[in-house]
């Protein structure tokens, strides 16, 4: 792609918020984020960059979100750099597509708007299959593993004390869905 294709790709997507800083770069600047788009000094290389969250926020979440380079996130990476989790497209310029190219922007835009989101998920799931993997090799039943749950969040082991009953059913229904999901699945 030339640096005009990037351009007018660009302009086609997001219109007037799409500026050029200096030759070589481009930034798009809206409500929901900022992308930047660059090309290495000699022009060979193609990188776009947006934000995600802060490295602070993301900590928690580095395994899913090296498991989710590997197996999800296509064309796109994570990578953490200046305190920040970025969602990063590199790629040569002279083999570089234009579909390639717009999907390289949709994919990083769907990661920016998932946030952290699917990586939570995963942790949470991780946890659940743990819990069930403990009470099966307790010798625990699906139903006496909720009712230990249950009196957790009871006593205030779990959950938040001045969470209401409403919120707590929310809760332990949420809990009993994964794990009647999750525990035929896993083995002690």
């Amino acid at each position: 792609m030339t640096p005009e294709e990037i351009s007018h790709t660009l302009q086609e997507m997001f219109g007037s918020a799409v500026e050029i800083p200096a030759p070589g770069s481009w930034q798009v600047e809206t409500d929901k984020f900022r992308l930047l788009v660059l090309l290495s000094e000699d022009l060979s290389w193609l990188r776009v960059l947006l934000p995600i969250a802060p490295a602070s926020e993301a900590q928690p979440f580095l395994e899913q979100l090296m498991e989710a380079n590997f197996d999800d996130t296509l064309e796109t990476r994570y990578a953490l750099h200046q305190g920040v989790l970025w969602g990063v497209f590199q790629h040569s310029r002279s083999s570089l597509i234009l579909a390639d190219f717009s999907a390289a922007l949709s994919k990083l835009l769907s990661l920016h708007e998932r946030r952290l989101s699917d990586s939570f998920n995963r942790l949470v799931e991780d946890r659940i299959r743990q819990i069930v993997r403990a009470a099966k090799l307790q010798g625990q039943s699906l139903e006496a593993t909720l009712q230990t749950l249950e009196r957790f969040y009871q006593e205030g082991l779990m959950g938040d004390m001045q969470q209401g009953a409403s919120s707590r059913e929310a809760t332990l229904a949420a809990w009993r869905y994964q794990l009647e999901r999750l525990w035929s699945e896993e083995e002690p």
